[in-house]
């Protein structure tokens, strides 16, 4: 374990995360009196972990994020058994991304938002207006073509905006994030996955109950099962777990 400005991060599988102990306190990390830090955002679970033992591009990529926290709940149960003591919470990033929203609303931050379906982003826009008056500068879909990425890099730079929430799924967001900083490193990157469904009420989330009892996983699997065959795949984290090999 080490620490950064008192906030303790853990060693996961060669990872490094940030320890916070709720939501708030790494909101109220992220906004400064100095303002909004910069850098890149990416919620660590289980699966992702896994994905990037066998992919090294995805490896460099998470490493290269300057933000890890702990979104999957097998990753809060290894720091806990890995570090006695360890007063660390699950940080879910839907949860986040609103909490980052609502305060961004307040404060008059600029915002920008990439990712998603059209109608599900313009919906997506016109609640973070109307629920918080959010400072949207600009805002892209998912469906723009490889040709046009540069393009849409300087639209974000354009904008000046202080926050860049990219909802298109794992590796590409993180990818996404990495070049977009080539262009414009002044901004927070959080990388949201499905997070504008969920919050346009097109996802369903688990119940609050689920979620506390961190069954949020499992919730999903009854509900999708053609999920089974990634949740069997975490068993080798399983293993990792009880073999002390975190």
């Amino acid at each position: 374990m080490d620490n950064n400005n008192d906030i303790p991060h853990y060693q996961i599988r060669g990872f490094s995360i940030w320890g916070f102990s709720d939501s708030r306190q790494f909101l109220d990390y992220l906004f400064s009196a100095a303002g909004v830090k910069t850098g890149t955002l990416v919620a660590m679970n289980a699966e992702k972990v896994l994905k990037a033992e066998s992919n090294a591009a995805l490896k460099q990529l998470l490493d290269n994020a300057d933000y890890k926290y702990a979104d999957g709940i097998s990753i809060v149960r290894s720091i806990r058994r890995k570090y006695a003591g360890a007063r660390v919470s699950r940080i879910a990033g839907a949860d986040l991304w609103e909490l980052l929203m609502e305060r961004a609303g307040r404060e008059g931050t600029p915002v920008f938002l990439v990712g998603g379906r059209q109608e599900i982003l313009s919906q997506t826009m016109a609640r973070l207006r109307s629920r918080w008056g959010v400072n949207i500068v600009g805002f892209q879909d998912g469906y723009f073509t490889a040709a046009d990425t540069e393009s849409v890099f300087r639209r974000i730079r354009s904008s000046g905006a202080a926050i860049v929430t990219v909802a298109m799924g794992s590796p590409k967001q993180e990818i996404f994030m990495r070049d977009c900083r080539q262009c414009y490193p002044d901004a927070l990157y959080m990388g949201v996955g499905g997070t504008y469904d969920v919050f346009t009420g097109h996802v369903k989330r688990a119940p609050k109950v689920w979620q506390n009892l961190g069954l949020e996983w499992l919730y999903r699997l009854l509900s999708q099962p053609t999920r089974i065959g990634r949740q069997l795949k975490l068993l080798r984290f399983l293993a990792y777990y009880y073999s002390g090999r975190l």
